[in-house]
C-alpha cells in the first residue's frame, strides 16, 4: 500500500487524560490511526487495531524517538502530532522549589520540543501538523500559578517560531488554549483546596462569559480541527478554548 493510500495517523501524548483520551477518541473516529502514548500504565488499555500505545516519559527524548518510530513501523507514516501532555502546579511563588519548576519545564515544555524534534522529517514527509495544547495561563496573568504560566507562555511563542521556521517544509504548527476545562481534576480541586464545591464552581463559571466551561470533548474538536485540512490556511496561530474568558 503506497503511503497515499494508508490513513493518516497522528501521535497524541498524554493520551489517558481528559483532553488527550478525548482526541484519540475523536480521531480514531474521524478515520486516523494513532499512537497513544503517556507515561501511565493505563495507556495500555488502549491497544487495538487502530490505536498502538506507548509508555513513557514525555521529557525523554528516547520516548519521542520511539514513539515516532512505532507510527511508522505499525502504521507507514506520520501526519499529525499532538503535544497534550503536561502536569499543573498551583503554588505561590515563593513556595515553588527548584523541584517543582525543573518537573514542570521538563513535562509542560521539554516534552513538547523532543517530540517536534522527533516527529519533524516525517512530518515533513506527509506535509503534516503540530497542535500544541497550550493554556490561557500562558496567555494572561493568573495568581498562583507561575510555574505552569511560565512553560504554557513558552509554549505559545515555540507554537509561533516552530510555524514560521518549517513552513517552508509544509508544516503547519497551531496550538489551542483552554480555560477550565469540566475534568475530574476541576471538579476535585475545590475540595483538595478545602473551599466549598458548589460555591467555588458558582464563582469559576461567573467569570466566564459563555457562562460555562469546555468540556474535553470540546477542546478535542478543536485540537482535530487545527490538524485536518479544514485548517490547511492556518498556521502560527494560538486558539483559546474558554468560553470568552480572555475576551473580557
Amino acid at each position: 500500500m503506497s503511503m497515499e493510500d494508508r490513513p493518516q495517523v497522528a501521535l497524541v501524548t498524554g493520551a489517558v487524560g481528559g483532553i488527550g483520551s478525548a482526541t484519540v477518541r475523536q480521531l480514531v473516529a474521524r478515520g486516523y490511526n494513532v499512537v497513544a502514548e503517556d507515561i501511565s500504565a493505563a495507556v495500555n488499555a488502549l491497544e487495538s487495531d487502530t490505536i498502538a500505545v506507548l509508555q513513557g516519559d514525555v521529557a525523554d527524548s528516547s520516548t519521542a524517538a520511539r514513539a515516532v518510530e512505532l507510527s511508522v513501523a505499525r502504521f507507514g507514516r506520520l501526519d499529525v502530532l499532538v503535544n497534550n501532555a503536561a502536569r499543573f502546579l498551583r503554588k505561590p511563588t515563593e513556595e515553588t522549589t527548584d523541584e517543582d519548576w525543573d518537573g514542570l519545564m521538563a513535562t509542560n515544555l521539554r516534552g513538547p520540543f523532543v517530540h517536534t524534534r522527533a516527529a519533524l522529517p516525517a512530518l515533513a514527509a506527509t506535509k503534516g501538523a503540530i497542535v500544541n495544547v497550550t493554556s490561557i495561563a500562558g496567555l494572561i496573568g493568573q495568581p498562583g500559578v507561575t510555574a505552569y504560566a511560565a512553560t504554557k507562555g513558552a509554549i505559545a511563542q515555540l507554537t509561533r517560531q516552530l510555524a514560521v521556521e518549517h513552513a517552508p517544509r509544509g508544516i503547519r504548527v497551531n496550538a489551542v488554549a483552554p480555560g477550565a476545562v469540566d475534568t475530574a481534576f476541576t471538579t476535585a480541586f475545590p475540595r483538595r483546596s478545602g473551599l466549598d464545591p458548589e460555591a467555588a464552581r458558582e464563582a469559576m463559571l461567573a467569570s466566564y462569559p459563555l457562562g460555562r466551561v469546555s468540556s474535553a470533548d470540546e477542546v478535542a474538536e478543536a485540537i482535530c480541527f487545527l490538524a485536518s485540512p479544514a485548517a490547511r490556511a492556518i498556521t502560527g496561530a494560538v486558539l483559546p478554548v474558554d468560553g470568552g474568558y480572555t475576551a473580557r
